[in-house]
């Protein structure tokens, strides 16, 4: 019978106790994952992993350290803090670091509520190829497809456990089932990929795979012939499956850890106008059946909805415990911890407001411009947010798809494209960025 992971938390804390820690905090993390790949029709990949990982932090004064394992034997944790503490006695001095108080710690901790673990049992090894196949096969049916590249199907399970030395002990269980299909069209310098894919915690919640594949087929192939576009200024449309992306830049502005070393191009930004009047970006970590939702962070404080931007005013930084008591202010219990790191501000479920209008509406009313689909590397000025990418998609006459475009650079600065975008109202409500197709005035683009 495996050891509950509660009791291997407090076995590891009772240890680093033991070693001389002053406070201790320690996560446990249980987990199964499987993946199949298919190539041709016949299995290319099969892998399976399963094992526990545990990771202790320790605090001696104002000094910290951290140390994780994947063996739980009592000889290992002993060792363990044991070496924590001493490599805690050599570090350096963190002003900001410590466990919350007992008062802060969340409550209510039964994520039973947030529906995060699919009770059915784990796929068959065969039932993940047969999906995979049903994918790739979906592709091949297109006749612009001269291959498909990947087909792969996959499963997880984690159980987490938190427990802190001042008193809080707490975790939850989580599934996730995914299959993805890439297939490329064209041979030789004019093959064009493209994908789809979908990741549910639920594999009842999945679509079909025959669709996944079949929507793969039709990106590839509607990329064939692929040609640089026009260099100018333009309106950028950003398709929703990159639209994200550019909301992440955003995101990463106001991460705590950003501010506090003062590299963030919104640092002095908050209480001003980021983004259009009507725009709202809303963190929510209570949606159900949703892979990012929490009702505890990395350190054990409640979660909570709150509006990063409000009504397009920047309202808040995304802050763990020690980047809130570096700015003065209090943690908006964002801490993010695996068994390898310290605690570091991360983020749960997204959601920008949606527009009233279709991205094919968005498209009549630019004119001509350009449709991003895929973009590759990024330049990205931490300080100042001046913004270039690679990027592929279509050129847009008269509000119509013209002919498929690659090997461009779309450019400009964030804090102006923030301010200039029109969102559509095509998001998908089930991923953890609810982020719709985003209208983008005036970038500049770079191809022939």
């Amino acid at each position: 019978m495996p050891e509950p992971l509660a009791t291997l938390a407090d076995r590891l804390l009772d240890a680093a106790r033991k070693a001389g820690a002053d406070t201790a905090d320690v996560i446990v993390v249980d987990g199964t994952s499987v993946s199949i790949d298919v190539r041709g029709g016949a299995l290319e990949q099969a892998e399976r992993s399963e094992g526990i990982d545990i990771g202790l932090r320790v605090m001696i004064g104002r000094r910290q350290a951290n140390v994780s394992a994947s063996d739980t034997r009592p000889d290992t944790m002993q060792q363990m803090a044991q070496r924590a503490v001493l490599m805690a006695r050599e570090a350096p001095e963190d002003p900001h670091i410590g466990l919350a108080d007992p008062s802060q710690f969340a409550t209510d901790t039964d994520t039973a509520s947030l529906d995060l673990f699919d009770p059915g049992a784990e796929p068959d090894p065969q039932a993940l190829q047969d999906a995979a196949a049903r994918a790739e096969a979906g592709a091949q049916a297109n006749p612009g497809i001269s291959q498909v590249q990947s087909a792969s199907a996959s499963y997880g399970r984690r159980r987490v456990h938190l427990g802190t030395s001042n008193g809080f002990s707490a975790g939850y269980a989580r599934t996730g089932h995914s299959l993805s299909c890439v297939a490329i069209s064209g041979t030789g310098a004019n093959m064009e990929r493209d994908y789809d894919f979908d990741s549910r915690v639920y594999g009842s919640d999945m679509r079909r795979p025959e669709d996944i594949g079949t929507e793969a087929a039709a990106r590839a192939v509607a990329r064939s012939g692929a040609r640089k576009p026009k260099t100018g200024a333009y309106p950028v449309l950003l398709d929703e499956r990159i639209a994200g992306s550019l909301i992440g830049h955003l995101l990463s502005a106001v991460n705590g850890a950003m501010v506090a070393r003062g590299s963030s191009w919104l640092r002095n930004a908050m209480g001003e106008q980021i983004l259009p009047t009507g725009l709202s970006l809303i963190e929510d970590p209570h949606r159900a059946r949703i892979a990012a939702s929490r009702l505890f962070d990395g350190e054990g404080l409640p979660t909570t909805r709150r509006a990063i931007v409000d009504n397009g005013v920047l309202t808040g930084w995304t802050l763990d415990l020690a980047t809130a008591r570096q700015l003065g202010m209090t943690s908006t219990a964002n801490a993010s911890r695996s068994t390898s790191s310290a605690p570091s501000p991360g983020l749960t479920n997204i959601a920008l407001t949606q527009g009233e209008k279709s991205p094919a509406a968005l498209m009549a009313e630019m004119g001509t411009g350009l449709l991003v689909t895929s973009m590759i590397g990024s330049t990205i000025n931490p300080n100042t947010g001046d913004y270039s990418r690679g990027a592929s998609g279509f050129w847009v006459e008269n509000g119509e798809i013209t002919y498929a475009v690659n090997e461009c650079t779309v450019a400009g600065n964030l804090r102006d494209m923030l301010k200039r975008l029109t969102p559509a109202n095509d998001a998908q409500s089930h991923l953890t960025r609810v982020v719709p197709s985003l209208l983008v005035e005036g970038m500049t683009l770079a191809g022939n």
